[in-house]
């Protein structure tokens, strides 16, 4: 079902945007794409992450490996999501010793996503460093957490739910605000 939209943020077009931006300032940031690896947090972080790696190859000439991270396990509320959570398996099919990880995501709300999967990340080796890329920041952080690389700063209310719907699950591209149910 899909939510009613309070207001749409970012059509298709000012997703690509912000993506190729991102994808950009990775780039820039790194000097190039040689020790960076590229690693979705699933759900929508992993249709963002290959779509920033195709952009990467696009404007380098350079492939990106590109991973899948389930953060179910490594979650602070893990207890309270369901007697017996439904674990998805994650896939990073390279070695991140060394390499710079650009963690990718499609909101960052309180920052507890993003320590989690930074406490898996590191369960898996030893990362020159982690950085990390949101579609949309949209505050209220409960942790010190902050995004290295932002596609568009949304102020919002605590009632409001930020929706990035991409083509892979939801059958359009766009990011909307509704109103918590």
């Amino acid at each position: 079902m899909q939510p009613k939209a309070k207001a749409q943020i970012m059509d298709e077009n000012a997703m690509n945007r912000a993506l190729s931006r991102i994808a950009h300032e990775i780039i820039e940031k790194n000097k190039g794409v040689d020790n960076v690896v590229l690693i979705g947090i699933k759900r929508r972080g992993v249709p963002l992450a290959q779509r920033l790696a195709e952009k990467i190859k696009e404007f380098e000439g350079e492939k990106v490996p590109v991973g899948i991270l389930d953060i179910t396990l490594y979650r602070d509320d893990l207890s309270t999501l369901a007697e017996y959570p439904v674990v998805n398996s994650s896939n990073v099919p390279f070695d991140i010793n060394g390499k710079i990880v650009v963690m990718v995501d499609d909101v960052l709300y309180t920052g507890r996503t993003a320590r989690a999967a930074m406490d898996a990340i590191i369960d898996m080796g030893r990362p020159k460093a982690i950085q990390f890329a949101v579609l949309v920041d949209r505050g209220h952080r409960e942790l010190p957490i902050r995004a290295d690389y932002v596609g568009k700063n949304v102020p919002t209310s605590k009632s409001e739910v930020v929706h990035v719907q991409v083509m892979e699950y939801d059958q359009c591209n766009r990011v909307i605000i509704s109103e918590q149910s």
